[in-house]
C-alpha cells in the first residue's frame, strides 16, 4: 500500500470531491491492517454527516445481457443531466478468480472519462464479508464526495444480488429477449427482489421479440406478492447500445424515489439496512479474532486433518475450536 496520507488529509480530500484522495480513502477502507482499520474507523465516523444524500441503485443482470454498456449509456445520461455518478462492484467471486471486475475500465472506457463520473474497480482477495463491508464504506465516501448517485453492479452469481440489494434504494434487473425460458434463466429469489425490469438490446431488428419480452414479464410479474416498497414493479425495453430508454429508466428510478420517501419506506428500509450492516460486522470481527487467536492457530491444522480421515465430525472439531477460543478447554 502507498504510504499513507494523515487522516485530516484524507477527509479533506474526499469532502472537496478529490478523486485521487477518494481512491486512496477507499483502498484504507479495504485494508485489513489494524492501524488502517482504525484510520478507516476515524474517517467514516468524520464524513458521516456529509453522506446519505444519493440515491443508491443496484444493478444486476443475467450473462450476456451488456450490463457495462448499460451502466456506461446510464451513467452518462445521468451525468449529462448534471448528476455526478460512482460507479462501485460487488464480486464474491472475486477472491477466488484473484480478477479485478472493473480491470482497468475498459469496459466503460468513455463513462471513465467523464469528469462527473468515478468508477471504482471492484478489490480483489476479499472475504465475502469484506467485500460487503468495503462496498458499503465506499458508498458513505463517495456521498461525502458528492457523488449523488450510487450505480452498485453485481458480478458473477449466487449471493451478490442479496448483497447488493441489501445496500441499495433501487434495484434493477437486466434481461434478455430471445433467451428462451427468461424467466427460468434468474432465480426466483431475484425476481421477488427487483424494483424494475428493462428487457436491453431493443436494437438491430430485435425490437418484436424485446416487445415480446416485456409484455410477458409484465404478466409474469402479476404472480409475485407486493414488494414491500407497496411500488409496483415496472417492466420496460431499453438499448443500451443505442442509448435509448434510459430516460424511461430514470423516470421509475426517480418517481420511486419520490413514492418511498414520502411514505417512510426509503428511511426506514436504510435504517434497517445499517442494522444489517451492525450484525454482518459482528459476525465479521468474531470470525476474523477467531483465526487470529494462538491456540486456534495452534490446533486448526490437526482439526482439519481429524474431520478428512473422519476421526472428528466437523460440529465436534468446530465446537472443540469454539472452546479453545473462549478459553473453555482444549483438546486432548
Amino acid at each position: 500500500m502507498r504510504q499513507r496520507l494523515s487522516v485530516e488529509t484524507y477527509i479533506e480530500g474526499v469532502l472537496k470531491g478529490d478523486r485521487v484522495t477518494l481512491s486512496r480513502a477507499i483502498t484504507v477502507m479495504e485494508s485489513t491492517h489494524p492501524a488502517d482499520r482504525e484510520m478507516a474507523g476515524r474517517i467514516l465516523q468524520t464524513i458521516l454527516p456529509f453522506s446519505g444524500n444519493s440515491i443508491r441503485i443496484g444493478i444486476t443482470g443475467v450473462p450476456g445481457v451488456g450490463k457495462s454498456t448499460f451502466i456506461e449509456a446510464f451513467g452518462g445520461y445521468l451525468t449529462s443531466l448534471g448528476k455526478r455518478v460512482a460507479v462501485l462492484a460487488v464480486d464474491p467471486s472475486s477472491k477466488q478468480s484473484g480478477g479485478s471486475i472493473l480491470g482497468d475500465k475498459t469496459r466503460m472506457e468513455k463513462l471513465s472519462r467523464d469528469p462527473n463520473a468515478y468508477i471504482r474497480p471492484s478489490a480483489t482477495n476479499l472475504s465475502l464479508g469484506g467485500v460487503t463491508r468495503h462496498t458499503r464504506e465506499a458508498i458513505l465516501l463517495c456521498e461525502a464526495a458528492g457523488y449523488d448517485m450510487i450505480l452498485v453492479e453485481t458480478v458473477g452469481v449466487g449471493q451478490s444480488e442479496t448483497l447488493v440489494k441489501g445496500m441499495t434504494d433501487f434495484f434493477l434487473l437486466l434481461m434478455l429477449a430471445g433467451a428462451g425460458d427468461e424467466l427460468q434463466g434468474i432465480k426466483k429469489g431475484i425476481m421477488e427482489m427487483v424494483d424494475a425490469v428493462a428487457v436491453n438490446k431493443a436494437d438491430h431488428g430485435n425490437e418484436t421479440a424485446v416487445a415480446k419480452a416485456v409484455s410477458e414479464y409484465r404478466q409474469a410479474l402479476h404472480l409475485f406478492p407486493e414488494t414491500a416498497s407497496k411500488v409496483p414493479v415496472q417492466v420496460l425495453a431499453c438499448s443500451a447500445l443505442e442509448g435509448t430508454g434510459m430516460e424511461q429508466i430514470w423516470k421509475i428510478i426517480e418517481d420511486y424515489h419520490a413514492q418511498t420517501s414520502t411514505s417512510g419506506y426509503l428511511q426506514g428500509n436504510r435504517r434497517l439496512q445499517r442494522v444489517d450492516w451492525l450484525r454482518e460486522q459482528v459476525r465479521q470481527s468474531l470470525e476474523e479474532r477467531f483465526y487470529e487467536n494462538d491456540l486456534v492457530k495452534k490446533h486448526l491444522g490437526s482439526m482439519d486433518e481429524a474431520v478428512r480421515s473422519g476421526e472428528k465430525l466437523p460440529v465436534e472439531a468446530a465446537a472443540d475450536l469454539i472452546a479453545l477460543f473462549l478459553g473453555a478447554s482444549r483438546p486432548a
